[in-house]
């Protein structure tokens, strides 16, 4: 069953503590991005070996492994607009439909080893691309076909909260199951 598309403008955890996985983007520092991408990825094999990895908690919820798969292509997705924004003069971001990759990608049916893997490279990568930026290109700019402008450091901020966010996401459904 596909899961209902995600409707929400998410720009405002850049300065703010999201109410559900208690990240604040307005006290993290640019220059612990990379850490806080890293030691993410780090944790996502563990979910993904799970042995209810392909099991979504409710019709509303993606699966672990689902999560996984999006994970790894928010990492390699930002780490592409990152290059964007530190070599070109306000680029625009091409538009991505994260639901649709999902069922076209089909992230369902996934190898969740591979994904594991896939994931932590692309974390890792990514980690590395943000500590490479240098100081004098933290303010340089790029936009959303909506409209949305990103820094180079509110991008690091927005980003860092996705991962963050659904690893909350894939051990509160595992801590609802076991209540």
């Amino acid at each position: 069953m596909p899961i209902e598309p995600e409707q929400k403008n998410w720009t405002w955890v850049v300065d703010a503590a999201c109410p559900e996985c208690g990240f604040d983007g307005s006290t993290v520092a640019f220059r612990e991005v990379p850490r806080i991408l890293a030691e993410n990825s780090a944790a996502w094999p563990a979910e993904l070996a799970r042995e209810d990895v392909r099991t979504r908690p409710d019709d509303r919820t993606w699966s672990p492994l689902e999560y996984g798969a999006h994970v790894r292509d928010v990492h390699r997705r930002m780490t592409e607009r990152l290059g964007l924004l530190l070599t070109e003069d306000d680029p625009a971001f091409p538009d991505w439909d994260q639901d649709a990759t999902a069922v076209a990608d089909r992230y369902d049916q996934q190898d969740p080893a591979v994904v594991a893997a896939e994931l932590v490279a692309a974390g890792e990568r990514a980690a590395s691309a943000f500590a490479a930026v240098p100081e004098t290109a933290l303010g340089r700019t790029g936009r959303r076909s909506d409209g949305s402008v990103f820094t180079v450091a509110t991008l690091a901020t927005y980003f860092a909260h996705d991962p963050v966010h659904h690893l909350w996401d894939v051990r509160r459904a595992s801590r609802d199951a076991a209540v």
